[in-house]
């Protein structure tokens, strides 16, 4: 099977370019390859490529950026995935892209379901919002897959954050009110194949799933965790979110129900203690 996936140097990007082989060729482009903030690019790249299935592993991520820049964000996080989501539907080429919790409220503390009514607090959840809508819109076999606190080796993230100032402070004041699921890059990246080859056998099972890691923590206990395992001796010190004002809001209650993705495709939520362990052993962080 051919994968096109757009994006390269990202998270997901980087551990779907690591599955590559005999049986799954990835092919990963960067943004010399396909700009996302120019659409048209993207579905040029679908038709010169002719290939068996398409991840969009991009994004604008800049969740507090977004805030003074959402008409570039909406580009590239709804335009260019309608443009793509246009261009599979035309082929019969089935599209996996992937969203965030971002796209809900954060209230109440019930984990959220993929029907459920969203109500995004910011600019980049707005602008996530608006590209599921294209790709559902647009028809096919698709799939958008929601995920949330994305980790790895790779990119800028809160794993790797915690490991550098862990080693330079004493202790860190961290939020303790905002609760989701880490969720493994890899994991990701694994999810997103798996769909496509489901999808390609029977665009009967195209919907709105989500895929985050378990169980639900807080920031403040995962950071508790990355030092434990790391070996580093950093007291983390449990703060409300209103103590650590951001550009943008975040979502308090990034709870996930996976029950869905289960069910369709057989993919479990992933255990996120287990995902630090690769990560740190990748990083060379292990004690």
């Amino acid at each position: 099977m051919n994968i096109l996936v757009f994006g390269y140097n990202g998270q997901v990007a980087t551990e779907l370019r690591a599955l590559s082989n005999e049986q799954t060729q990835i092919t990963a482009l960067g943004r010399s390859d396909a700009d996302l903030t120019d659409p048209a690019a993207c579905a040029a790249a679908i038709a010169a490529y002719e290939p068996d299935a398409v991840i969009n592993a991009a994004a604008y991520t800049a969740v507090d950026r977004a805030e003074e820049e959402e008409e570039l964000a909406l580009r590239i996080n709804a335009d260019a995935p309608a443009a793509m989501a246009l261009a599979c539907a035309a082929q019969a080429i089935p599209l996996v892209t992937i969203s965030t919790d971002y796209v809900f409220s954060g209230t109440g503390q019930a984990p959220w379901q993929p029907q459920d009514v969203t109500g995004p607090i910011g600019a980049y959840g707005r602008t996530k919002l608006a590209g599921e809508r294209a790709v559902v819109s647009a028809g096919g076999a698709w799939a958008v897959l929601r995920t949330s606190w994305v980790v790895s080796a790779h990119g800028n993230n809160f794993v790797k954050t915690m490991l550098r100032l862990g080693v330079e402070r004493d202790e860190l004041n961290v939020v303790d009110d905002q609760i989701g699921g880490p969720t493994g890059a890899a994991e990701i990246a694994q999810a997103c194949i798996t769909i496509a080859q489901a999808l390609k056998a029977d665009p009967s099972r195209s919907g709105i799933y989500h895929f985050a890691g378990a169980p639900d923590t807080s920031w403040a206990e995962f950071a508790r965790t990355i030092f434990d395992k790391a070996g580093i001796e950093c007291t983390v010190n449990g703060i409300p979110s209103s103590e650590y004002p951001t550009p943008a809001a975040r979502p308090l209650n990034s709870r996930m129900d996976c029950t869905k993705t289960t069910e369709v495709f057989g993919i479990k939520r992933p255990d996120w203690g287990e995902s630090l362990d690769d990560i740190l052993a990748e990083l060379g962080r292990k004690p």
